[in-house]
């Protein structure tokens, strides 16, 4: 889970029970909290969550994940003429819906070559 997430969780309870107190005090309806309408339509929620289950168990694998996993957005660069910067294109790497499963995806495929194989990840850093 990510920071962002989890604050507008964290947001959307508070103001959820602020409506809830509000519902209450007009009238004695039932007190089952409805979640939020967006909540419904998550058409990528169970591929990022069975990423997030992945669990990385084979060396080739491991292997695998991190050179197919690039350590920096490789779409970032600066665009230079003459030796000027002309202007500098932002890593685009963010606006995939999955950059945060595949990052957490590599690392654990590091962690893995790391403290349960012994190998030098240096090469993949």
């Amino acid at each position: 889970m990510n920071v962002l997430d989890y604050t507008i969780q964290h947001l959307i309870r508070i103001t959820w029970i602020e409506l809830s107190n509000k519902a209450t005090q007009q009238s004695d309806q039932s007190k089952v909290p409805m979640p939020p309408h967006w909540q419904f339509f998550q058409p990528l929620g169970p591929l990022k969550q069975w990423l997030d289950r992945l669990e990385v168990r084979d060396r080739q694998m491991a292997h695998s994940l991190c050179k197919l996993i690039p350590a920096q957005c490789p779409f970032e660069r600066d665009i230079k003429v003459c030796g000027r910067v002309l202007f500098h294109i932002p890593p685009l790497c963010k606006l995939n819906p999955f950059y945060e499963q595949f990052v957490g995806l590599r690392f654990r495929a590091l962690c893995y070559l790391a403290d349960e194989c012994g190998e030098d990840v240096t090469v993949y850093c």
